[in-house]
């Protein structure tokens, strides 16, 4: 049995389930109600590609369908790894990096553009099962972020590199470097410099202005054949951004978390609610000490 998910729009993007308190069970792994233990999956795997919503009149009817056929092309990679018995932390850095190239999503080449006219990337990665992680922030050269993060979480003994310490660190580990205009692409620079202007005119409101224009941060969890549970973000961060700000995304239990005993998770939206809530960990710990399903956890940190 395999259960495969592409979530491209929700705020608490991704939440993947492998073990349920007794009496209870998940979206991932659930039968009908009162039929006993559900099967559990051999495999999982559920990847976003962001908040917001990729309307026609943005992309067009035809980049709507490539936006379609890159998250199911991200599955398809995923999948023959998992399905092969590969594991789960091979499955979400594959995924993220395949979507990190593809210049429709804000993460690697479809980076949007900070307040001074750069691509400034984040990226995380957790194993499950060892509850080891690893993050990079404010990164401008580094050809896919995922690949990195997973590098400082394996070959450093630290969490978290940010700006030109963590691109020398991947240059010392063989990683793809390129020049930061690698990133550049026209519809977010053109977007960037109408936010400029509104915003230098005094009537910038962004939801008025550019309703749900948004590229999206994207990521993946997955379960592999031997349970283990792996969680990988990756963006560009938000349009005009400032002072070096980085969000949630490469925040561990912020904006993404993977525990072998509760769940793994991925995050997109707002960065700064997430980091504020400590969203992904609040997921898990609410599993784990309140005795609750995943799905009741997500319900009560989303509406509630």
């Amino acid at each position: 049995m395999k259960y495969r998910f592409i979530l491209p729009f929700f705020l608490l993007a991704l939440i993947l389930g492998c073990h349920s308190p007794e009496g209870e069970t998940t979206k991932t792994d659930q039968g009908a109600e009162g039929m006993g233990q559900p099967e559990k999956p051999e495999y999982t795997l559920v990847i976003h590609g962001g908040a917001g919503y990729a309307q026609p009149d943005w992309l067009g009817e035809e980049g709507i369908k490539e936006y379609k056929k890159a998250l199911s092309d991200a599955l398809d990679l995923g999948e023959n790894i998992l399905k092969e018995g590969g594991s789960s932390m091979d499955a979400v850095e594959t995924v993220i990096a395949f979507l990190e190239d593809v210049p429709l999503f804000n993460a690697g080449k479809g980076a949007v553009f900070t307040n001074g006219g750069k691509n400034e990337l984040d990226a995380s990665f957790m194993d499950g099962e060892t509850m080891n992680a690893g993050a990079v922030g404010g990164v401008t050269t580094v050809k896919n972020p995922i690949k990195a993060a997973r590098a400082v979480m394996e070959k450093s003994k630290h969490v978290m590199l940010t700006g030109k310490g963590a691109e020398t660190f991947a240059e010392e580990q063989g990683l793809d470097l390129v020049e930061n205009k690698y990133f550049f692409t026209q519809d977010n620079y053109n977007r960037l410099q109408e936010i400029l202007k509104r915003e230098k005119q005094g009537s910038l409101q962004l939801d008025r202005d550019f309703p749900d224009r948004k590229h999206g941060t994207v990521g993946c969890v997955a379960l592999d054949k031997k349970g283990n549970l792996a969680a990988g973000t990756s963006t560009g961060g938000m349009t005009n951004k400032k002072y070096g700000r980085i969000g949630d995304s490469p925040i561990i239990g912020a904006g993404t978390y993977a525990d072998n005993n509760t769940c793994a998770v991925s995050c997109t939206g707002h960065g700064e609610f997430f980091i504020r809530y400590a969203v992904a960990h609040d997921l898990s710990a609410r599993m784990k000490f309140g005795k609750i399903s995943l799905e009741k956890a997500a319900d009560e940190i989303i509406n509630k």
